[in-house]
C-alpha cells in the first residue's frame, strides 16, 4: 500500500468539545464499535446508535446526534454495523461461541429499529489464513451496496497483545453475495493483512468500514490498524483510504486522521467507528481507551470539513 496524499481531502478531523460523549452503562468499564443510523433513515425520525459492552448490544437515541439516551439492549453480541436495504434494517455482528477463542459473523432485521429477528449466521472463519493453532474468529463486518449485489468486509484471525491482555484482529477479509444476507463468497487471501514493514498495521490489520463517495467515484475506506509504537506499546489508530473499485486499496495520507494521545479518554488507542455525511461534513463516530491493561473504552465524534 502506498501513500497518495497530494490533496487535503477527509485530512482534517475536529474532536467534539465534550467527548466522550457516551460513556459504558455502570458497572461495565467497556462501550465501543458505533454503528449509527441517521433521523432521514430511521422511521421515527430520531438518531439511533447501536454499540457493544462486555454483555452484549446497546441501544441510544438522540435529538442531534450528541446527547444519547440508552435503551433497553437488543441482545448479545458485538462490534455491530447497521445497513438498510429496502424497508428493512440489517444488523451485522460478531457472536462469540467462545469468548475471544471462537466467533462468526450473525444477522438480524428489523423494520422498526427496536424489534429484531432471530440471528442468523451469514459468515464463519474456515480459510488458512482465518484460522490458527487455537482461535477461529471472524467478526468487524462491514456491508455495502455495489449495485448488482452486496460485499462484506471483515475481520479474521487475532493476535493476543501482552500489554492489553486481549486479542485484536490479525486481517481483513472481503466477501461478495447477491442477497444482504448471503450466502457470501470469500475472497481467498486477505484483502489487507498484517505487515510486519507497515508501520500502522505491524500487530494486526485491524478492521475497516467503507463508504461510497459518488462524486469521487471512489470507496473511501477508515482502516484502525494495530501497531506497536517507538517504546513498543500497542496502539491502535484510524488511517484514511481510497479505492476504485472496493478492493485495492491505497493509503491516501501517511499519518492517521484520528489517533491516541495525551493523557485522557483516548490516551492507548482508538478504535472502531461508524461515519456519515451531515450537510458538509463529515461525522465519524468512535470509541478510544485510556489505558493498556486497565482502561475504559468510550464513544466519542469527530467532525470533518468537506472541500
Amino acid at each position: 500500500m502506498t501513500s497518495n496524499g497530494k490533496s487535503g481531502y477527509m485530512r482534517t478531523w475536529v474532536d467534539h468539545p465534550d467527548n466522550p460523549l457516551i460513556e459504558p452503562p455502570r458497572p461495565e468499564f467497556l462501550l465501543g464499535d458505533p454503528a449509527v443510523v441517521l433521523p432521514a433513515d430511521s422511521p421515527d425520525g430520531t438518531w439511533h446508535l447501536f454499540a457493544n459492552t462486555l454483555l452484549g448490544i446497546q441501544h441510544y437515541i438522540s435529538g442531534d446526534g450528541l446527547a444519547w439516551e440508552r435503551q433497553p439492549k437488543i441482545g448479545g453480541g458485538f462490534r455491530p454495523f447497521v445497513i438498510k436495504d429496502g424497508d428493512l434494517f440489517h444488523m451485522f455482528y460478531e457472536q462469540f461461541s467462545v469468548p475471544q477463542l471462537r466467533s462468526h459473523v450473525a444477522v438480524r432485521s428489523s423494520s422498526d429499529l427496536w424489534r429484531w429477528s432471530k440471528p442468523s449466521r451469514v459468515l464463519a472463519p474456515s480459510l488458512p489464513w482465518e484460522v490458527n493453532r487455537v482461535t477461529r474468529n471472524a467478526g468487524n463486518p462491514c456491508v455495502v451496496s455495489t449495485g448488482d449485489g452486496y460485499r462484506m468486509y471483515y475481520s479474521a484471525n487475532v493476535v493476543f497483545h501482552r500489554d492489553l491482555g486481549f486479542c485484536e484482529p490479525r486481517h481483513i477479509g472481503v466477501a461478495s453475495a447477491g442477497d444482504i444476507t448471503g450466502p457470501y463468497r470469500k475472497s481467498p487471501e486477505p484483502m489487507i493483512p498484517m505487515d510486519e514493514s507497515d508501520p500502522w498495521r505491524n500487530r494486526g490489520a485491524g478492521a475497516i468500514k467503507v463508504v461510497y463517495d459518488e462524486a469521487k467515484a471512489l470507496y473511501y475506506g477508515f482502516n484502525n490498524g494495530i501497531y506497536l509504537d517507538e517504546e513498543g506499546r500497542t496502539r491502535s489508530a484510524i488511517m484514511l483510504m481510497s479505492s476504485p473499485d472496493g478492493l485495492a486499496w491505497e493509503q491516501v495520507y501517511d499519518r492517521p486522521i484520528v489517533g491516541p494521545g495525551g493523557d485522557g479518554w483516548k490516551k492507548a488507542l482508538v478504535y472502531q467507528l461508524d461515519v456519515a455525511r451531515i450537510g458538509d461534513e463529515m461525522w465519524m463516530y468512535y470509541n478510544a481507551r485510556s489505558g493498556w491493561r486497565v482502561g475504559r473504552e468510550r464513544i466519542g465524534l469527530a467532525t470533518c470539513r468537506l472541500d
